[in-house]
C-alpha cells in the first residue's frame, strides 16, 4: 500500500494467541503460505523507516504494548492510519508468536509482495545491476541487496531457482535494502534475450578465458553476475558473458563466498565507471 491512499485506517488491540489475525501473520514466516498470501513481513523500526522513506507503507503495522515512544514510530503510525492501513497493538507473547522470536523488536510491518517481473527493470536507471543465479542462502541474498544499495546499483535480478527474497531471513539480512533496490526474478532463457534487447554488459567472475578484475574494460550498464554458492555458474552462462574476470586467491581457499565476491566486484566496477 502506498502513502498516496488517503482512506482512514483502523487501530485495534489483540491479546489472544489464538486470534485469527495472529495466526495469519504468523503464517507469513512459512514460505509456501507467504507466497500464497502475496505478503511479507519486515521487523524493526529501522527497516520500516527505510520503507517509509522509500515511499512504501505496510498494510498492517504491529506494535508492542508498553513500547518506548519514538518520533519515527509515531510518524510511521500516523502515516499508516492516514493511508488506510491497520495498526495492531499486541502484548509481548503475541508479538513473539507472530515474529517467532523470544525477544522480538517492538514493531513489525506487513507489506504486499512487490512485482518482480523483468518489466520493472529500467536498465538506464543505474550504472550497475547485480545478478544472482541459483543463490540458495537467504542471508547471501539479503547481503547482495545491501551491497547493491551501498554501490548505488539499480537492483538485484534473481535467475533460476533462488532463495525467497521476501523471506524473513532475506529481508532482515538486507538491512532495509529490500525497499531501496528493485528485485526481479526470471529464468535464464527469459533473462538473456531480455538483456540482449538493449544496452548491457554481462560480467561474471570466472577462470575461463578471464582477465584480471582490476583494470578490466567495464561499461555501463554493467550486469554483474554471481553463481550458486557451491557450484558457481553453469558453463553455458559463463560463455554467454561479455566479460569474464578473475580475482586473485592468495591463500588456501579456492573461492570467495558468493555475496562477498559480488561485493568485491561491484566496488571495482563502481571505481572503474566513476574513474
Amino acid at each position: 500500500m502506498s502513502n498516496t491512499d488517503h482512506r482512514p485506517g483502523a487501530r485495534r488491540s489483540i491479546t489472544g494467541l489464538s486470534n485469527p489475525t495472529v495466526k495469519s501473520l504468523r503464517a507469513l514466516r512459512d514460505t509456501r503460505l507467504r507466497k500464497r498470501e502475496g505478503r511479507f513481513m519486515a521487523e524493526g523500526l529501522r527497516l520500516l523507516t527505510d520503507a517509509r522513506e522509500s515511499g512504501l507503507l505496510p498494510q498492517v503495522l504491529v506494535m508492542a504494548e508498553g513500547r518506548d515512544p519514538h518520533p519515527l514510530l509515531a510518524a510511521l503510525e500516523a502515516d499508516v492510519i492516514a493511508a488506510g492501513g491497520e495498526v495492531l497493538e499486541v502484548g509481548e507473547a503475541v508479538l513473539a508468536k507472530i515474529t517467532g522470536k523470544d525477544n522480538p523488536q517492538a514493531v513489525a510491518g506487513v507489506f504486499d509482495e512487490f512485482d518482480t517481473s523483468l518489466a520493472r527493470i529500467d536498465r538506464d536507471a543505474a550504472p550497475i545491476w547485480l545478478v544472482a543465479q541459483a543463490l540458495r542462502d537467504p542471508g547471501n541474498l539479503g547481503t547482495m541487496l545491501r551491497t547493491g544499495d551501498a554501490v548505488g546499483a539499480g537492483g538485484l535480478i534473481l535467475i533460476d531457482d533462488c532463495a525467497d527474497p521476501f523471506s524473513v531471513e532475506a529481508v532482515r539480512a538486507s538491512m532495509g535494502a529490500i525497499f531501496t533496490q528493485t528485485v526481479a526474478r526470471a529464468r535464464w532463457e527469459e533473462f538473456l534475450p531480455w538483456l540482449r534487447c538493449g544496452p548491457g554488459q554481462l560480467v561474471a567472475a570466472s577462470l575461463r578465458d578471464a582477465v584480471p578484475y582490476r583494470g578490466a574494460p567495464y561499461r555501463a550498464p554493467c550486469f554483474l553476475m554471481v553463481g550458486n554458492e557451491s557450484r558457481g555458474l553453469p558453463e553455458e552462462y559463463e560463455l554467454a558473458c561479455d566479460l569474464r574476470v578473475t580475482m586473485p586467491m592468495r591463500g588456501r581457499a579456492d573461492s570467495l563466498n558468493a555475496a562477498v565476491a559480488g561485493a568485491v566486484l561491484a566496488y571495482e566496477v563502481l571505481a572503474a565507471l566513476e574513474g
